[in-house]
């Protein structure tokens, strides 16, 4: 493969793991709020998410390797896993290895879900809504399409779901929190002699 075919190859599979995560920070709002989705019943929504993230996690891995096979900016796999190690970029590149370091430890943590226990999976399971801002900035940052058309309104498209489907999961949280003491004092008062 041409340095220029990799070149190409990264950019897609960078554009296509900015869609694809998007989709599964909503897939897995939507999992949380138990939301079902159209035609699919609520296990179909579980599944969808998990499907989809071991499908974002496969672009990831192409679009990873073929920053490293590409000679022309010399990325090690090195710098691949430690942070900001990197002689190109260092900034931008350093912040794409803490978004794939976030992801690898839901990733993990996702695959052994029965031996580390549910409270544990979901600890770390909030590094998602940490790792796909920080994915996103390293995309800015160092993305060589950053600036065209098409890609400042996939960008904005997907920041403005992300965002919409965030501020209803806060929502949703804040309603649940305001209710709960008032089912509480009211059970409370119900189960008096």
């Amino acid at each position: 493969m041409t340095s220029e075919t990799l070149w190409y190859a990264n950019r897609a599979t960078g554009a296509v793991c900015l869609v694809l995560f998007t989709v599964v920070v909503l897939l897995g709002i939507a999992v949380r709020l138990r939301t079902r989705l159209p035609g699919l019943p609520r296990f179909g929504t579980v599944s969808l998410h998990r499907a989809l993230s071991l499908s974002a996690t496969a672009f990831l891995a192409l679009h990873i390797a073929f920053a490293v096979f590409d000679s022309y900016v010399g990325i090690t796999a090195l710098d691949v896993l430690v942070p900001f190690a990197s002689a190109y970029q260092p900034l931008w590149l350093g912040l794409g290895t803490v978004a794939l370091d976030l992801m690898l430890a839901v990733l993990v943590t996702s695959l052994l879900r029965e031996r580390v226990g549910r409270r544990t999976w979901r600890a770390v399971h909030w590094l998602a809504y940490a790792s796909w801002p920080v994915a996103l900035i390293h995309g800015i940052g160092i993305g060589t399409d950053t600036g065209t058309d098409w890609m400042t309104w996939l960008t904005i498209t997907c920041v403005a779901a992300v965002l919409t489907a965030g501020g209803i999961r806060v929502a949703h949280c804040a309603r649940a929190a305001r209710r709960t003491p008032a089912a509480l004092l009211r059970a409370a008062e119900g189960a008096r002699p």
